[in-house]
């Protein structure tokens, strides 16, 4: 095929020249003539316009018959519609709203504690005993006036009944009882005080005070620590520009790197209120903990469902190029046969990303093959070869 070139090329060459013996670049050079030389120059360039054009039609015939040239070899992808479901990633810590330190209402010596570290208690379980000071003394006495001042009120309220005695003396036996009956209930409201009792069921994570301690109310009084592990929630920043896709009700995808665990959950509670200093407001994500491996302060990843498009069209977003105008296109094949087709660039539209897979919102159609390995290698209109495709 070579020879062949050179010897076409050769003789348009003689064709161009004719019989007629022309003179040579450096005898014009050498006539010194301005005329001459200018005549020679459009001669030139009239013969090296002819052979351009020339070679051009031999690139074309030979590119017809040449059964060797180098076709770009390249993989396709099947375009489908597909359900979407686009998550915001944020992190947050777990908190828990019965985490609480448990102080004294009295002071007092503290005679005795009745649990340790670790153990379950139930709400308004006995705790702990602070000395108060002959109080149940007193309050065996004041019980005993009541009892008489009950059997009293009794008997005066019979003979009253039986229209017997004064009104007066009725009714200070029934002030007196009253009184007797509200000195008790106080007294035993006051003695309640000193038995320090658990606020809510849970767990003793820490005994702070000794028995034998004096304490008494106010700040680093604080008796027992005790966690509930079943209520536990997430709390987390969320950008402002989420507020009318993220709402209570959202599906939340929470791991725990640490223990190596994910659990699915939503969102509990939505903020209304927008944190001037950065934009954000709150969101709370429930977390269930039945097996109470999850504690307070625990790290976690949170992925909150933001948007879902139940018919999407996802490509990886490694295939996408952009122009020098900067819109992004892809390459469409239209097949020519079984394994060849023609690359058409086209012009599309993206919307969210997850992870390597982009939503196109406009340009590419359910069905249409559009080129995956080789995409950064082809251009527009040019033949290819179709090594494989897939479903999308």
């Amino acid at each position: 095929m070579r020879k062949i070139f050179i010897i076409t090329i050769a003789s348009l060459y003689l064709a161009s020249c004719g019989g007629n013996k022309k003179q040579s670049v450096e005898e014009v050079l050498a006539s010194g003539n301005l005329e001459l030389l200018r005549t020679k120059k459009d001669e030139l360039r009239k013969e090296n316009q002819e052979l351009v054009k020339n070679i051009e039609l031999l690139d074309t015939e030979i590119a017809k018959l040449d059964t060797n040239k180098k076709v770009p070899l390249v993989t396709v992808i099947a375009v489908k519609n597909k359900e979407f479901v686009h998550y915001l990633e944020l992190q947050g810590d777990v908190q828990t709203k019965k985490n609480v330190l448990v102080y004294p209402e009295v002071p007092g010596q503290l005679i005795s504690v009745y649990v340790k570290e670790g153990q379950r208690v139930a709400k308004g379980q006995s705790l702990a005993k602070i000395d108060d000071g002959g109080m149940s003394n007193q309050l065996a006495q004041v019980e005993a006036n009541a009892a008489l001042a009950k059997t009293t009120f009794e008997r005066q309220q019979r003979l009253w009944d039986q229209k017997i005695g004064s009104e007066i003396q009725y009714l200070q036996a029934k002030t007196n009882y009253e009184a007797q009956k509200n000195a008790v209930t106080n007294l035993r409201k006051a003695i309640g005080k000193y038995t320090v009792r658990a606020p809510f069921a849970g767990i003793v994570d820490d005994v702070i005070k000794e028995q034998g301690t004096v304490v008494a109310p106010g700040m680093g009084a604080e008796i027992f620590r005790i966690v509930n592990l079943g209520d536990m929630y997430i709390e987390t920043d969320v950008p402002e520009g989420f507020i009318s896709s993220i709402k209570k009700g959202k599906d939340v995808m929470v791991d725990f790197p640490i223990l190596g665990k994910t659990i699915a959950s939503k969102v509990r509670q939505a903020g209304n209120f927008i944190n001037p200093a950065n934009r954000t407001f709150k969101v709370e994500v429930g977390v269930p903990n039945k097996d109470r491996e999850i504690k307070p302060n625990l790290t976690a990843k949170l992925k909150i469902n933001d948007y879902t498009n139940p018919s999407a069209i996802l490509i990886p977003q490694s295939i996408i190029s952009e122009n020098g105008e900067g819109a992004q296109y892809v390459y469409v094949v239209d097949k020519a046969g079984a394994d060849k087709g023609t690359a058409k660039q086209t012009i599309i539209t993206t919307g969210k990303t997850q992870g390597d897979e982009i939503e196109i919102l406009s340009g590419l159609k359910e069905g249409e093959l559009i080129i995956n390995d080789g995409a950064r290698s082809v251009k527009d209109k040019q033949e290819v070869k179709i090594l494989a495709s897939s479903t999308k």
